[in-house]
């Protein structure tokens, strides 16, 4: 059985404990990426970008190549180690230790870009190396790759239905590439147009939760489409992180900062509700962030 097989059909969990109180018809749940074989959401989207990839060939001698953040890089490395093609990935210098590890372990090869400048710093150098000399690289560009989107309008969004028996009633996520959101949205609007769409962003460009973008202030992704979203949240930093680390401890559950604002964004969405099923989605597990000090005093 190949990796791309394990991909999907992750758990679908209620909370229970870090909700508060709510009203008894209110229920939120929560998407667990982390139980994907490469360890978060990102091993859909590059799954999917590989193999619509692969079958439309990829030229001898060519190297693929992205940009990210460190989750993409890592579902990359996985699945490229498994099917032995070359992949260079250019990732901020300032990605924590675990990511660069994780990389190195997969036999990625590393270009390191511009740390004040984050994932758009990043996403200029891929393209800049792409353009200098296109008969080397092989570009996969999961910001502006439609297998990005698809992959979860295809996979997660029929997931959720199914999990929830068809019950969901509000879908809320965070923008990262925003293929996650903007896929799913299109999934369950398909399946039920009632369905309201909630996205999340960090309330300002200087923020903490790393693996979502601020769109006012960075590179709007060629894939975010903004009419899937009925409503916008602007996620503050210290209470998504503070609610990150609540996860751990009254569910049980490690996650990553991002998840922390996908929480906050499905109890602002929960506390004004009567009744309905408020999913959301945890990209990735904590343990990718155990260096990183200020995420766990």
């Amino acid at each position: 059985m190949s990796r791309f097989d394990l991909v999907g059909e992750t758990p679908l969990v209620r909370l229970r404990k870090v909700v508060g109180s709510l009203p008894t018809g209110v229920e939120v749940w929560a998407k667990i990426e982390s139980a994907n074989p490469g360890g978060s959401v990102k091993d859909r989207a590059a799954s999917a970008i590989l193999r619509d990839r692969i079958a439309r060939g990829i030229p001898k001698g060519a190297r693929l190549l992205d940009s990210s953040s460190g989750n993409t890089g890592i579902a990359y490395g996985s699945f490229c180690a498994e099917l032995g093609l070359p992949l260079t990935l250019v990732l901020p210098a300032n990605a924590n230790r675990e990511r660069k590890r994780l990389l190195q372990a997969y036999g990625v090869d590393l270009l390191l870009s511009d740390p004040l400048e984050g994932s758009d710093g990043a996403i200029r150098t891929a393209q800049a190396l792409a353009a200098a000399d296109p008969a080397r690289w092989l570009y996969l560009d999961q910001y502006s790759n439609p297998a990005n989107p698809r992959a979860h309008e295809l996979g997660t969004a029929h997931e959720i239905w199914r999990q929830t028996d068809g019950r969901v009633t509000h879908w809320v996520a965070g923008l990262g590439t925003t293929g996650t959101f903007v896929g799913t949205a299109r999934g369950l609007r398909k399946r039920n147009g009632g369905i309201r769409t909630v996205a999340v962003q960090p309330a300002g460009p200087f923020h903490g939760l790393e693996g979502l973008k601020h769109l006012p202030s960075a590179i709007s992704p060629p894939i975010w489409d903004a009419a899937t979203a009925d409503r916008m949240l602007w996620a503050p930093t210290e209470e998504s992180l503070e609610l990150r680390q609540r996860l751990g401890r009254e569910e049980g559950l490690l996650v990553g900062p991002s998840s922390g604002a996908a929480l906050w964004g499905a109890l602002e969405v929960a506390r004004g509700l009567e009744s309905g099923v408020v999913v959301t989605l945890f990209p990735d597990g904590g343990e990718r962030y155990v260096s990183e000090d200020h995420l766990w005093d």
